[in-house]
């Protein structure tokens, strides 16, 4: 009779595990959702919904795209972190959503909710300025004028870039007023008009590459910008700090290993698409990568902790008690 009992436990525990390796090989059986954390018609949401149309090819499911913007991204991580469904729902978005927002404010997310399963673009954010500016459209002469003028305004988007700004004021000793705005669409008519000096670009600026009506001063990525190679990186600036974004995917941290290692297949095969690559590298004009999760991961981690050590440095969030 024991022998049975023993016989029986063991065929069970092989059935259940069949079934498990079943199902994990069986991912995707059924629709997938990408979450956007911000709105239509910007360069993460242009790139989303190809990068979706690549991924229903890779995966043999449909990738619906749900826009769900707020709080800089923050409001679809928040989604994305109460989510249960072993990684039929995922983030596209941003890495300074998840590296710098819990510092600056109370979020229901942490670093350590998600896997983030691959990166597959660099970020090429930047500081701009627009046409006939009085300092030109060179870094120095900006930091000179600024020196001279207190009072030079810069259009601020994201927590992180109001970090970065301030760091800088810090550092060269300058006096601005800094202008809140509602991401690129809110920032651009500032530049062109002239109504600000300058400020933060996400992306917006590549729309102009072409007609020079919003020049680069500084590249936030961690290396000069592909289209604008003419502005210095922060570093050669002389600034010690790396804000390089990566756009990646990001499941909660509970996702199976396996649904994690398809998306991560289905991702790298993208990057190697051509229309992913002609919308990211031609349009918004951004390199395409292909990072792996524990090469995302690392990055992530140093970036937060090197965030926390600026902030202490700064006695505290820049724009807290606005």
């Amino acid at each position: 009779m024991k022998k049975h009992l023993l016989t029986t436990a063991i065929v069970s525990a092989a059935l259940t595990l069949a079934a498990g390796t079943a199902q994990a090989n069986d991912f995707p059986s059924k629709p997938l959702t990408m979450v956007v954390g911000f709105g239509a018609g910007g360069s993460t949401d242009i790139q989303a919904r190809v990068l979706a149309n690549v991924l229903e090819e890779e995966l043999g499911q449909p990738v619906n795209v749900v826009n769900q913007p707020g709080a800089g991204g923050g409001v679809a991580l928040t989604r994305l972190a109460n989510n249960n469904d072993e990684g039929y729902t995922f983030a596209f978005g941003t890495s300074m959503t998840i590296t710098y927002g819990p510092l600056a404010t109370e979020t229901a997310y942490q670093l350590d909710d998600f896997r983030y399963v691959a990166g597959v673009t660099l970020g090429q954010s930047a500081i701009v300025t627009g046409e006939n500016r009085p300092f030109g459209d060179s870094w120095e002469s900006l930091v000179e004028y600024a020196r001279e003028n207190p009072g030079t305004s810069y259009a601020t988007q994201t927590a992180l870039d109001r970090m970065i700004i301030e760091y800088i004021a810090q550092q060269e000793g300058l006096d601005l007023r800094i202008v809140p705005t509602a991401g690129g669409a809110g920032m651009a008519p500032l530049i062109l008009s002239g109504d600000v000096d300058f400020a933060y670009s996400g992306g917006t600026h590549s729309g102009y590459a072409e007609t020079g009506e919003m020049p680069v001063l500084l590249s936030l990525a961690e290396d000069r910008l592909v289209a604008f190679p003419d502005a210095p990186s922060l570093q050669e600036a002389g600034y010690d700090i790396n804000p390089a974004e990566i756009r990646v995917v990001m499941v909660p941290n509970n996702t199976p290993d396996a649904h994690v290692e398809r998306l991560a297949e289905a991702l790298e095969a993208a990057t190697q698409d051509e229309r992913f690559i002609e919308i990211t590298e031609e349009r918004i004009l951004m390199p395409v990568v292909y990072l792996s999760e524990e090469d995302v991961t690392q990055t992530l981690t140093e970036q937060t902790e090197s965030y926390k050590a600026l902030i202490e440095e700064l006695g505290g969030v820049p724009g807290a008690d606005d």
